[in-house]
């Protein structure tokens, strides 16, 4: 007798212990993932140079020619990119000095005529690029550039030539894949003797431009 209640309450046990692993198994099957592997990646439009290495631009703004205060500027760029770092680059300005304090006191006295005030700048350098991005929108990118640049050429002014030194830096965003917009900002620095002993002087110029690769 004892034998058959003891049989009676393993069947029962069995069988409750396959109710119960039923419903876990059931379950387990209908609760969803904890984690979504299904990711949904956003597209991003972003512009990048052609394989083209040269690049043309005209540029405007503003230079402080010292001594003679600030004045619009305008000019012309020819760029060569031997890589993604470096490239060596032309610029070509010109602008119309204005007039000294003396000047101005004096009520008419003129220290320069008026073809002695006519500046052009010639500088060919080299120059060195900090790539970078520059976000739009969620859905637009732009590639961009933090650059510096060293170079050497000739100030015209005062009716001499002089051996110029310019220090630079700029930003530069590609608005497509041929079309770049770029800010300047240069320190054009000569010595000057146009008021009397010489001098070194920092002409510091503002710029904006477009360019184009070709």
């Amino acid at each position: 007798m004892e034998i058959r209640y003891n049989r009676l309450f393993l069947n029962a046990f069995t069988c409750l212990g396959i109710v119960f692993s039923g419903q876990t198994l059931a379950s387990n099957e209908a609760a969803p993932p904890v984690v979504d592997p299904q990711i949904e990646r956003t597209e991003v439009d972003e512009s990048l140079i052609d394989s083209d290495d040269f690049e043309f631009g005209l540029y405007g703004g503003v230079i402080s020619i010292a001594d003679f205060s600030s004045t619009s500027l305008v000019g012309a760029k020819l760029a060569y990119h031997i890589n993604e770092d470096f490239f060596t680059y032309f610029k070509y300005g010109m602008a119309t000095a204005g007039e000294t304090s003396y000047e101005k006191l004096s009520g008419g006295a003129k220290l320069l005529t008026d073809d002695e005030r006519d500046y052009q700048l010639l500088d060919l350098g080299i120059g060195y690029n900090l790539k970078g991005e520059t976000f739009i929108s969620q859905n637009l990118t732009l590639n961009s550039a933090y650059y510096f640049t060293l170079g050497a050429g000739s100030t015209q002014f005062g009716g001499d030539d002089r051996f110029t030194v310019s220090l630079g830096a700029g930003y530069r965003v590609l608005l497509n894949d041929y079309v770049t917009m770029h800010i300047d900002m240069t320190d054009y620095v000569f010595e000057s003797d146009i008021l009397g002993e010489p001098e070194t002087v920092h002409n510091l110029a503002f710029t904006l431009g477009l360019s184009v690769y070709f």
